[in-house]
Formats: C-alpha cells, structure tokens, sequence
C-alpha cells in the first residue's frame, strides 16, 4: 500500500515568519512593477484620458485620488480588525504584525483622503471643512488610528501591546459602517454611494473605469507597503529577542561570577 505524498506547502505554513519572509523576497519585486505599472495606467488614464465633468470641470480628476484613498482608509482598517481576531481569537503569530504594519497606511491613507477632500470641496461648497457626516467620520477614523499607533509605543512588550490594540481595534470598527452608511443616515453635502450600489454604478464608463485601475493601484500600493512593513517588524522582533537574550545570558553570567566570588574557598589552606 503507498502513501500519498502531501504537498509541503500550506497557506498556514505562512503562520511561520521564516516562510512568510521566504514568501515576500519572491513576490516582492513582481509585486512592486506591477504596482507602478498599473498606477502609472491609472493617472495616463485618470488624469489625460479621462473627461471633465460638465459641472466641475478638471476638478473632478481629484476623485482619482479621493475616492481610492478612502477606501483604502476603510480597507486598512478592516484588515487590523480581522488581524485582531486573529490576535485574540486564532492565536496567529503574525496577526499583530499586520495590525501593526497596517495602521501607519491606514492613517496615512485617510489624511490623503481629508486632504484631498478638502481640495475638493473648496471650489464646490467654497470651504475648506464643513463639520459634515462624511468628513467628521473620517476625521475620527484619523484619530483612531492615530491613538492605536501611540498605544504600540505606549507599551514595550509586542505581545502585550498586541492584545491592548486588538480589543480598541474591535470597539473601533463601529466608525466603519458609520463612514459607509453616513450619507444615507444623516444630512450631509456628500453625495450618496455611485459606484456600489443596488442598482449598480451610477457613473459613466469613462470615469469608472479609471477610477477602478486607480483603486486597483492604491491596493496593490497598500499591498507592497504592508508587506514591506510587516516584514520590517518581524526582524525589528528578532533583534530585540536576540538583544534580550544576550542581556539576559550576560546577566547570569554575572550573578555566576558574583556568587562564585563571594562564597568561601574550601580547598585546602598552603602551608607555610
């Protein structure tokens, strides 16, 4: 009777940072040309090829921006959410490093979005901010974020401060559907949802179709960024471990040459 040979390879055998830095040195540079290839697509298309609006005019080529980088700000921290339950609930050694690697993006993704948005909205409401549902949300998801990024330093241990972020990560992801669902619950300036929706998107293909290579862009962006950055924490842990551990060997060599040092000789006096 034979046995079947099982493939070596398991996605869960990712779990291990030895093979998921293995996995990053392969993917990384295919990952990175195709992130600029389909980025630089994307603004030929977003910023040349693309119409004006009748209304806006060229001021509608900073959708191009906005609208991705806002998704990219839900989408980071809707990864850090499952990351938590990673964290808390599956144990995954590498779902902390990925909430952290993810919430710097994050962060920054959601100022490009404000920023932007403010961009934007000059020109149409003639003001830089309105405290709208939209924004205000937004805003708040920015602080999130930025209070999550402080707690990691707050706290020295990775594992410790893992487990505190994880559970402000899960009561934070409320501010999630309130982005999402803000222009249907609350009065705002912004218009309602025209790309996902029921019915379908509401914009012509002439603009959907850059905006989409565009937030295809911004995830493969995110994608090179994360990784990037995870596998900068996995080996930021390695040294402080190994820091630790050569400490830790220096101080018992220590209290072993202490100990030795003050207890009495016992072997037998010299005679004179």
């Amino acid at each position: 009777m034979t046995e079947t040979k099982q493939p070596s390879f398991r996605i869960r055998g990712l779990a291990n940072p030895t093979r998921f830095l293995a996995l990053l040195d392969k993917i990384m540079i295919p990952l990175v040309i195709l992130t600029v290839v389909v980025i630089g697509v994307g603004l030929y298309m977003a910023l040349i090829d693309s119409p004006e609006d009748y209304q806006q005019g060229a001021t509608v080529r900073i959708m191009y921006i906005h609208v991705p980088a806002a998704w990219l700000a839900m989408f980071a921290y809707t990864m850090m959410t499952i990351s938590a339950l990673g964290t808390l609930v599956w144990k995954h050694p590498l779902a902390d490093v990925s909430a952290k690697a993810a919430a710097p993006l994050g962060a920054a993704f959601t100022f490009v979005c404000l920023t932007t948005g403010s961009f934007w909205g000059k020109p149409m409401w003639g003001t830089w901010w309105v405290w709208d549902a939209r924004l205000t949300s937004m805003l708040i998801l920015l602080i999130i974020y930025l209070g999550l990024i402080a707690l990691w330093h707050a706290i020295e241990d990775p594992i410790k401060a893992g487990k505190a972020v994880a559970i402000l990560t899960l009561v934070g992801f409320i501010i999630i559907p309130i982005i999402k669902f803000s222009v249907d619950w609350w009065s705002t300036l912004h218009q309602p949802a025209s790309v996902f929706t029921l019915e379908g998107p509401k914009m012509d293909n002439s603009m959907l179709i850059p905006l989409m290579v565009m937030a295809i862009g911004f995830t493969l962006l995110f994608t090179v960024l994360h990784f990037k950055a995870m596998k900068n924490e996995i080996l930021r842990r390695r040294i402080r471990s190994m820091q630790m551990q050569a400490a830790r060997q220096v101080a018992s060599g220590n209290r072993a040459a202490a100990t030795q040092a003050a207890s009495p000789s016992t072997g037998p006096s010299a005679s004179h």
